[in-house]
């Protein structure tokens, strides 16, 4: 059998119609290909645990936090309204005061909205708060390129990451349109040195000092049986390693590729491949939101690829009882993508994002019995149907198609 990152490399040329080699067959060849493609070795040794939605999330974010002894970084997006702002606001502020050293990092657009409360008590008790690209006249370019990573490290030695934002909406069990659908991940082990480098990463940038005299970073103990690997991207034009790593799941897919994600707009490349995936047997299943979603440029812009991706035998679901806001790509029952990016434009070419691939059948098989419980949950977009659509749908399609490079 050839070496696994021939067989990636032949793959990924599969794209430029080279001859391809098999496809991988074993958890090793898979990790090589992307190992090969994105440069990145993977680490073994860790732990990866799944937190559905945030009646579980935040209870063991909090934990964490209180638990904490001597630092905390924690790099939100999103942090809103609500009470969920206060009790996590209200715990990093307690351990700042207990002398832990709190590092509090917030994108100036996603989290604008962040009760003035909450960073005057951060900055009463001593954390230390810094702004990602707060907006400046002069630096206009900057406005449309964010950091979009969501990640709390603990210690040094428990981490978070996933799609989780600090708000009212996130709260509960996604029972009604009032609570949003999220998977979460706490994480130990190897791979929290990932994690620290994209923290550090943004917080540098961010005009703070990075490394401290004091702080020593001892190797990480092994915690499990989890192999990860770390891919953090920044904000590029129109292209980053993220789209290289969705691209590269759909070219070397032997079987089945599901994602679920909260913006699902896709460029044309990616669809492509979706659609040259499905067309040579790959089962390709989207989750994504249906009625209730925050950005209504996301929807129409994701719909305008829906004939195409139907016509090749992609199937399409669209979820009902609230914002589904999960991060997870699932590949062939042995490999899954976590982390911050969605399967849009944004994630893929604009904005700084954190994604952990996984080999660890646990958790592969956990989080595909997640996917097939939100299944019932959801309508599959039907292919006959939709070809039916009206003039008033099409015009939908056709405005979220001018709007796409934003959503």
């Amino acid at each position: 059998m050839p070496y696994a990152g021939a067989i990636c490399h032949d793959r990924l040329n599969a794209m430029t119609d080279r001859p391809a080699s098999p496809a991988p067959h074993t958890a090793e060849d898979y990790r090589r290909c992307f190992e090969a493609a994105l440069g990145v070795p993977f680490t073994q040794g860790n732990r990866i645990q799944s937190l559905v939605n945030g009646c579980r999330i935040f209870p063991a974010m909090i934990e964490a936090i209180e638990a904490a002894e001597t630092s905390i970084d924690f790099l939100t997006f999103i942090y809103w309204q609500g009470d969920i702002a206060e009790r996590f606001g209200a715990a990093l502020a307690a351990r700042a005061r207990a002398g832990v050293a709190v590092r509090v990092l917030l994108d100036a657009f996603g989290a604008h909205s962040m009760p003035q409360s909450v960073l005057d008590q951060l900055a009463q008790s001593g954390a230390e708060i810094a702004w990602f690209r707060p907006k400046a006249r002069w630096r206009i370019w900057q406005i449309d390129n964010r950091t979009h990573r969501k990640i709390l490290i603990v210690d040094d030695r428990v981490g978070f990451t996933g799609g989780v934002g600090i708000a009212s909406e996130w709260d509960g069990d996604a029972r009604d349109p009032n609570e949003w659908r999220e998977t979460h991940f706490r994480m130990t082990g190897p791979v929290l040195d990932g994690l620290r480098g994209a923290f550090l990463s943004n917080w540098i940038e961010a005009g703070q000092r990075g490394f401290e005299q004091h702080r020593s970073y001892a190797p990480q103990p092994e915690a499990g049986d989890a192999a990860t690997q770390v891919i953090r991207t920044s904000a590029a034009v129109n292209y980053s390693d993220i789209a290289t790593l969705f691209r590269l799941v759909l070219t070397i897919a032997r079987s089945r590729v599901r994602i679920a994600t909260g913006y699902f707009v896709p460029d044309a490349d990616t669809i492509a491949l979706m659609c040259a995936a499905a067309e040579r047997g790959v089962v390709v299943e989207v989750l994504m939101p249906g009625p209730h979603t925050d950005s209504r440029v996301a929807t129409m812009a994701g719909e305008d690829t829906f004939a195409t991706l139907l016509a090749a035998g992609v199937r399409l679901y669209r979820f009902q009882p609230t914002m589904l806001h999960t991060k997870i790509v699932l590949l062939d029952d042995v490999l899954v993508v976590v982390g911050s990016a969605n399967f849009n434009h944004r994630s893929m070419g604009k904005d700084d994002e954190i994604a952990v691939a996984v080999v660890d059948d646990a958790l592969v098989h956990e989080l595909s019995d997640n996917y097939d419980h939100d299944l019932t949950r959801a309508e599959r977009v039907d292919a006959q149907a939709w070809s039916r659509r009206g003039p008033w749908q099409r015009l939908r399609e056709l405005v979220g198609r001018v709007l796409s490079p934003q959503a």
